[in-house]
């Protein structure tokens, strides 16, 4: 851990010295007096992997391209300028991507023209020699104010970059949530300081104001967008930031890590029955407009200034659908169909892409495993008794959060796994959606209500659930004689459980969790952690996960 830290240490060393010596000397500003600039900031985050368009055609980077293009030409014949910015995330998503350490994406986003981005906690979700890697492979900085080494003190990444737009000196601060260092991998980050990103800016911005002199400063951050600061267990957000700062410190903040559409109702309100091409008002807080563009590349945000004497002014901002889709019935049978018109594929981004897609899908084919045995996740079966797979699924996830205990509804469990050797294609077989890990911390009490809910569902359900780390008694619709490791549950303790996203967003009637203080969505898909898990512990022993009475049904 030392030898890498160090190496990649002594990479960021020099690369910040690199940009902070071209930083510290940029062209003076030389807009003029009673004249109107017009500024465009486009925006993104959470790419998460998603360079190709999915199955139904939606998103993907080649018609991103095509719409940010349109964008571009449209604000340039008006005489206005463009940042493109990422809130970060561009790791950690589909197969394609993973593994190739997110080649494809980042140099995706130089085809695309993105100006800088704020590194997310997922871009540490590889050994730092990958990070490093990515680094040399973007041809714009991974900002982040607030990463320090632990050895040297000194900060391991371009704290701000400094852009020039028609005379207008615009500096942009990257800044990273605190929890990275909480639901990273502490192989890879033992040696990293995550700090507190407000205490950062503030001083970041002192040292701007003193230096540089910028005449807009903009944060591009990965640290959430939580309704009014309301954040439960995450770390301080963009509302928060924007709050702990003077008024008017921040211009703008470009965020990312909670993957939402940040629409407001009005002041402190989220917007939350937006849809795909509603229209969007972002965040006010504290003289500082707060945006989002939801995730995987579905919008780019596209934010109109106009700057004049000194002031900035928001003119219009809208989230643009990147070929979504609705579902609609055509003689009488569901059809998808593009909510705006559909936007084409760059031909020269889809040419570039292409050989990475099919690379990617050759790969899926390897071996990560082995088993003795079958892991039971047949229909028939899954839905009706607690499985060997269903546990080993839950127990991969409650291992990944550090849970207490784990939920898996059994409509996640697709396909069975038969013994012998094991590749990638089975787990995406068992694990098709792109489910999230999500995990909630919940008082015993709370937990008991949740229960009550959640394993009283009938069989030949998909929400049957399949449980691992606690065992208990369903008679007559209740739950009863629960134990949570062995010990019984205590109503006042603080437990940990997991539940895929779809189930804690309310699907298969669950109780909705996403509102609640101690949920937290981290980003790692369910087919991941899976794959993660078969590997470290092959050969499986599928008689250790096969179920021991821990769930009576009378």
């Amino acid at each position: 851990m030392k030898e890498r830290l160090s190496v990649k240490a002594a990479v960021s060393a020099a690369l910040i010295a690199t940009l902070a010596g071209c930083a510290s000397q940029p062209a003076e500003p030389t807009w003029e007096q009673d004249t109107t600039y017009k500024l465009t900031v486009l925006h993104t985050n959470d790419h998460h992997g998603r360079f190709w368009q999915n199955k139904y055609g939606e998103y993907g980077m080649a018609a991103r391209k095509t719409l940010l293009d349109e964008l571009r030409t449209e604000v340039r014949a008006e005489g206005g300028s463009v940042l493109l910015l990422s809130g970060g995330d561009i790791n950690t998503g589909v197969p394609e991507s993973d593994l190739q350490d997110a080649e494809p994406d980042f140099k995706g986003m130089n085809l695309l023209g993105y100006d800088a981005m704020a590194l997310g906690n997922h871009e540490f979700d590889n050994p730092l020699e990958v990070l490093a890697k990515q680094q040399d492979w973007a041809n714009f900085p991974m900002l982040s104010a607030n990463i320090y080494d632990k050895k040297t003190g000194e900060r391991m990444f371009q704290p701000y970059q400094i852009f020039n737009k028609q005379g207008i000196k615009i500096a942009v601060i990257g800044l990273t949530t605190e929890d990275t260092a909480k639901i990273g991998n502490p192989e890879y980050i033992g040696g990293i300081d995550f700090r507190d990103p407000k205490a950062e800016a503030k001083k970041v911005i002192a040292e701007l104001r003193e230096t540089e002199k910028p005449d807009l400063i903009f944060a591009a951050t990965h640290m959430g967008h939580y309704e009014n600061g309301n954040r439960g267990v995450n770390a301080p957000g963009d509302v928060a930031l924007a709050r702990y700062l003077d008024e008017g410190d921040l211009d703008m903040i470009i965020g990312g890590h909670s993957q939402e559409p940040v629409c407001m109702e009005g002041p402190n309100l989220v917007k939350k029955n937006f849809k795909p091409g509603d229209e969007c008002k972002p965040d006010f807080q504290n003289g500082t407009w707060l945006v989002q563009a939801h995730e995987w590349g579905k919008y780019v945000g596209k934010a109109d200034y106009e700057f004049r004497n000194g002031e900035l002014e928001l003119v219009s901002y809208d989230l643009i659908p990147v070929n979504l889709k609705k579902k609609i019935k055509v003689n009488g049978e569901k059809k998808r169909v593009f909510i705006q018109d559909e936007i084409a594929q760059d031909q020269a981004v889809l040419d570039f892409l292409t050989p990475y897609q099919e690379k990617g899908q050759a790969q899926l084919n390897f071996k990560i495993s082995e088993s003795n045995g079958k892991l039971e996740g047949d229909r028939n079966v899954v839905r009706f008794k607690q499985t060997n797979l269903g546990r080993l699924i839950a127990t991969s996830h409650m291992e990944r959060a550090k849970a207490d205990f784990a939920v898996m509804n059994s409509g996640g469990v697709r396909d069975s796994i038969a013994a012998g050797d094991i590749t990638y294609k089975d787990v995406l077989k068992v694990q098709p959606f792109g489910n999230i890990l999500t995990y909630t911390d919940m008082t015993g009490a709370e937990v008991m209500d949740y229960l009550n809910v959640v394993a009283t569902k009938p069989i030949d359900s998909g929400a049957y659930a399949q449980f691992a780390g606690i065992s208990m008694t369903v008679a007559n619709g209740k739950v009863s004689n629960v134990k949570v490791g062995g010990k019984a549950l205590d109503t006042n303790k603080t437990y940990r459980f997991t539940v895929p996203s779809f189930n804690a967003a309310g699907g298969d009637g669950y109780p909705k969790l996403t509102g609640h203080p101690g949920y937290v969505n981290t980003g790692f898909v369910d087919a991941e952690v899976l794959k993660e898990y078969l590997e470290v512990n092959s050969p499986i022993d599928v008689n250790a996960y096969a179920p021991k009475g821990e769930m009576v049904y009378k």
